[in-house]
């Protein structure tokens, strides 16, 4: 009964949905903001002020790129193309800078421009 126990538990746990916290530095007024983001081509919500960060931008007559670095939890920094359907035309960014809701596990879930583009 106690291994049947123990099991049941460490199923619910690997289950039970995991909610990323805002970042240390996020300001809970764009919160509203970062929630009405959403995905190209599937109207699903981007993700949320947990998910999406200010990202350092590139652009060149292929498009944008943006760099990924220590804030998404990866080890060593690299710069990603930003596929053409990922780019949400925000012209209310609130943030000052290009925005990129990014996960290792989904890739590029959409892309903000910063406002001056």
């Amino acid at each position: 009964m106690r291994t049947f126990l123990m099991r049941t538990a460490a199923t619910a746990l690997l289950i039970t949905p995991v909610h990323a916290q805002p970042l240390d530095n996020a300001d809970p007024r764009l919160a509203p903001w970062f929630k009405s983001l959403k995905q190209p081509g599937t109207g699903a919500e981007c993700c949320s002020i947990s998910d999406c960060r200010t990202a350092e931008v590139r652009r060149d007559s292929r498009g944008y790129e943006v760099k990924i670095d220590h804030r998404w939890h990866i080890s060593s920094a690299f710069w990603l193309r930003i596929p053409a359907e990922r780019i949400l035309d925000e012209r209310d960014n609130p943030t000052g800078g290009a925005v990129l809701c990014y996960t290792p596990e989904a890739g590029i879930l959409c892309f903000v421009p910063p406002p001056e583009s």
